[in-house]
């Protein structure tokens, strides 16, 4: 007897078998806690890289094998007295005592420390602020960057006991620290974002099923799917190691799509009982019908959240795995395990009802009758399909507008919160020294050193930085022991993902060192911070139009063949592009432009986080899938029963819209979630994936599709006659509830 793979064949077999697929996923979930226990802190790394090989990874490598090894993870400890200069007996003893802390750390975390107060005399005059109230002890960190983000831990402990004392201000900020910091802010967004979107997810659905149990569910399938899914980014950490943001994508994306899709099939099982099936052919029709719109949906973010994997940037990569194994993990959990449970609960799920809503839902799935908000939106929609499109699309067209000012970059350690250290210490040491000091460009120059062409040229590049005015402080020339490469490390004035910097070393990269070196036969490669964020910026904006290409074709395919039309796919770019356009808008206009800033929920910042809006595009065009599928997955059943577009379209969405929307507000309330962290970064992606869903569920679903489904007729299942070869594998259909085999009814 063979297996039938199907949708409905799977949750069949895991409805007839009930405790063995139960038993299955707790073997799962047990083997993700161990993998997640012993392998997942291995497999993450705060460590950016590209996979292309370009000039700033090429200068990392040469100054690694050819002149210093790998590349050192530099700090600075930052100690200030309003009242005493250097030369005090006071001053020299505070750093002292701070020194002698940290150098007592150098076995197991510093590997060297540099003071300029020693313990007897005043050293480098360079690591003494201009009035002399400020020092700075330059450390180089123990091991590689994920290793000195830990260690670095125990530096904090000292600047915090040491900040505040007799009137001395002390500080740490580097690479190390920004680091630590960094993940910690992004650790406590992950809670701050649990805490606030879990519970209004529940309310939610608390009022969506109105019973406690079928409440739960999809919260159940949610935190299992994303445990299953850290598991799975374990193993796939043996492989190359995936960056720390990973476990907050699938943590946010996680509890979206896996209340999403449970939602879904619970919604339809409950639908089914209520017409009184039996709880074993409820989870079967509700497999065949929710079962294939949860297979859709998933394939087809999965499909969107590929293109992230086309950019050769690891951020990105990253992203887009730990989103795809989530999602796999949550379609996955909603049709086999989801039905298992749903057999053994039968009427069940409706335990621990909630008066007075549950009285008003007791009917429930029954068939729509029109009356209602939704019944009155419907024929307000139906009836004015022109002025519906023309208001809500000019609407949305308007919100984007402001994507014309997009603009995107890193926000450093200057947006972090006020309260972290390494902020008031990023502003101390760029007021008194410069914090290019503490994370210098490096340009490496692979030639004959000793030759006087390539001395003439470097002579000749340190006057040209000198004449520039976001250079700072005096380069330093060094050369391997081999003569055969040499290195110029120069600071850079300002952030180092600032504007300010990246225009700098551009001007570096493009006319400094070309005229200098000009006919020198020289390589020369620049690297540091900012090198590495102008190659990020770039790589971006080359690998944009494929990303938008790739994702858009394979939608426009998924949803060609699902519905056997050219113009429903076509439609739904055109909306999701609207949505997405619209959410871009909104982002300019509460981030970069303040606009709302008064009411304190969001920080405002002259750009938008480089990496976001490709992120956004890709998840978004895949989660508003979900809604899409499952309305003309509805419409498309009424339209096989009735072949009447008209009565199918009002029919989809009388019976679709609440749930739509229900799911649409658990979404947001996910999103919004994270979006009250203090991180900018997650402020920025967690409002605009709010924005974009509600959007998308509510004005493009519930008026534009509509709306232009009324206006096109039986054009919306146009499919010319040369493709009559597509299979025909139409989602929600009572035939494929039935029979698999058979053929859905033609209109």
């Amino acid at each position: 007897m063979s297996m039938d793979f199907s949708t409905r064949g799977l949750a069949r077999a895991s409805a007839n078998r009930p405790w063995v697929t139960i038993v299955i996923w707790i073997a799962l979930i047990v083997v993700a806690f161990v993998l997640n226990a012993t392998l997942l802190g291995d497999a993450l790394t705060t460590q950016f890289s590209f996979s292309n090989n370009p000039d700033v990874m090429r200068a990392d490598e040469l100054l690694e094998t050819r002149m210093r090894g790998p590349k050192p993870v530099q700090d600075i400890v930052l100690v200030k007295s309003t009242e005493l200069t250097v030369e005090d007996a006071a001053f020299k003893a505070r750093v002292q005592d701070i020194t002698a802390r940290v150098l007592g750390l150098e076995r197991d975390s510093v590997k060297s420390v540099a003071s300029a107060v020693n313990f007897y005399m005043i050293g480098d005059p360079a690591l003494v602020s201009e009035d002399e109230h400020t020092t700075i002890i330059p450390m180089v960190m123990a091991g590689d960057l994920d290793q000195a983000s830990e260690s670095v831990k125990d530096v904090l402990d000292i600047v915090a006991e040491e900040n505040g004392k007799d009137g001395f201000e002390v500080y740490v900020v580097g690479e190390a620290s920004v680091s630590a910091e960094s993940n910690e802010l992004a650790t406590s967004d992950i809670e701050q974002g649990e805490r606030f979107g879990v519970p209004v997810a529940l309310i939610i659905l608390l009022v969506l099923f109105a019973a406690v149990v079928a409440a739960l569910l999809p919260l159940f399938l949610a935190v299992i799917s994303i445990i299953v899914a850290l598991g799975a980014t374990a193993l796939v950490g043996l492989a190359f190691d995936l960056v720390f943001f990973v476990t907050l994508m699938i943590t946010m994306i996680g509890l979206a799509v896996g209340i999403d899709y449970s939602l879904i099939v619970v919604s339809r099982f409950r639908e089914e009982m209520f017409k009184g099936k039996s709880k074993l052919d409820a989870v079967t029709r509700a497999g065949a019908t929710a079962g294939r719109t949860v297979f859709f949906s998933g394939v087809t973010v999965v499909f969107a959240l590929a293109g992230m994997l086309i950019i050769p940037a690891t951020v990105f990569q990253a992203l887009g795995v730990g989103a795809i194994l989530v999602v796999l993990a949550a379609m996955a959990a909603t049709l086999t395990l989801l039905p298992a449970v749903l057999v053994l609960l039968g009427h069940r799920v409706n335990w621990l009802k909630i008066p007075f809503i549950s009285n008003k839902l007791t009917a429930a799935g029954a068939e729509p009758t029109g009356k209602g908000f939704w019944g009155w939106i419907t024929r307000l929609v139906m009836g004015q399909p022109i002025i519906s499109l023309v208001v809500v699309g000019g609407l949305l067209v308007a919100v984007a507008v402001p994507v014309i000012d997009l603009k995107t970059g890193f926000n450093g350690v200057d947006a972090f919160p006020d309260s972290l250290q390494t902020k008031q210490g990023f502003f101390l040491l760029d007021e008194e020294f410069s914090f290019g000091v503490a994370a210098p460009t490096e340009i490496v120059v692979d030639a004959d050193v000793d030759s006087k062409v390539v001395l003439d040229a470097v002579a000749a590049l340190i006057v040209l930085l000198a004449d520039d005015p976001d250079f700072v402080g005096d380069p330093n020339w060094v050369t391997n022991p081999q003569g055969d490469l040499g290195l110029l490390s120069a600071s850079v004035a300002g952030e180092t993902s600032s504007e300010r910097a990246v225009n700098a070393v551009k001007r570096l990269r493009d006319v400094y060192v070309p005229r200098a070196f000009a006919g020198t036969g020289a390589d020369v490669t620049i690297t540091g911070f900012t090198a590495f964020n102008i190659t990020f910026f770039e790589i971006v904006n080359d690998y944009m139009p494929i990303v938008f290409v790739f994702v858009l074709g394979l939608s426009f395919l998924l949803l060609m063949v699902a519905f056997r039309s050219l113009v429903i796919p076509a439609k739904a770019i055109i909306m999701n592009l609207l949505s997405v356009g619209a959410a871009y808008g909104l982002l300019v206009l509460v981030f970069q432009k303040g606009i709302g800033a008064d009411l304190g929920l969001f920080e405002e910042s002259p750009i938008i986080d480089a990496w976001i809006p490709l992120f956004m595009f890709s998840v978004l065009f895949g989660l508003s899938m979900d809604y899409h599928v499952f309305l003309i997955s509805r419409i498309r059943e009424r339209f096989d029963e009735t072949g009447d577009n008209d009565d199918a379209v009002e029919y989809g969405l009388r019976s679709t819209a609440g749930l739509i929307t229900g799911a649409a507000l658990i979404m947001v309330a996910v999103f919004s979630g994270f979006a009250s962290g203090k991180a900018i970064s997650n402020q920025q992606v967690g409002f605009g994936l709010a924005a974009a869903v509600f959007i998308d569920a509510t004005l493009i679903r519930t008026i534009l599709v509509p709306a232009s489904m009324k206006l096109l007729g039986e054009w919306n299942w146009y499919l010319p006659k040369w493709l009559e070869w597509l299979p025909d594998i139409r989602i929600e259909t009572e035939e494929a509830a039935k029979d698999p085999g058979a053929a859905p009814p033609r209109p």
